[in-house]
């Protein structure tokens, strides 16, 4: 099974950024790095067949695949992550990336959130997107579990694509894991360990 997680942000902007005060000085770039976290890590080594594409209105879009990073000095918490995420997009814009920054391996893609989507429908990914008012996860579990390539879009806070009319026109089914607000990482969680561990 390959498994793939979208998540977009708007605000991420690192041109003020101070280590002191992460949320407040990048934009919520501790989401994003929350998120990645949950995505590729898993106890002890890189979620295998995980990947997570970070799509940031300000500097582009990133894709996180742990095949090509390296476990023993990849960032494993926030702080660290967030630090040198920082680096690299700073860097990235520069086209001087630090040979030793451990993000280095991070690839790039130019397209926005829209057209990713439209590609992983050409390739018959399974795609979901996750809304407290979509259809019952648990109900549909065990037919999600059987499937072999799937892809989520998680919504943050701060961004309204999920009630776009542009990805409304792309017909994507919608699916929840209850009236509950659930923080992005948590969701991605809760969703690899219901499909990746049963």
């Amino acid at each position: 099974m390959q498994l793939i997680f979208f998540i977009k942000s708007p605000t991420v902007n690192v041109d003020n950024f101070t280590i002191k005060n992460i949320p407040g000085s990048s934009g919520r770039l501790d989401v994003i790095s929350r998120c990645i976290l949950a995505a590729i890590l898993t106890e002890g080594d890189f979620e295998i067949n995980v990947k997570i594409w970070v799509f940031l209105d300000n500097y582009g879009t990133y894709i996180f695949d742990p095949e090509l990073f390296n476990h023993g000095n990849f960032p494993k918490n926030e702080l660290m992550l967030s630090k040198h995420l920082v680096r690299f997009l700073i860097k990235y814009n520069l086209e001087e990336i630090p040979y030793n920054n451990p993000l280095k391996a991070i690839r790039t893609s130019t397209l926005n959130i829209s057209k990713a989507i439209e590609k992983f429908q050409k390739i018959n990914y399974n795609i979901f997107t996750l809304r407290e008012e979509g259809n019952d996860f648990f109900k549909l579990k065990n037919r999600i579990q059987k499937m072999n390539n799937i892809l989520f879009i998680i919504g943050s806070q701060e961004d309204d694509f999920l009630n776009s009319k542009e990805l409304l026109a792309l017909k994507i089914p919608t699916i929840s894991i209850g009236n509950q607000s659930y923080l992005a990482s948590s969701v991605i969680r809760l969703l690899k360990l219901h499909i990746l561990l049963l």
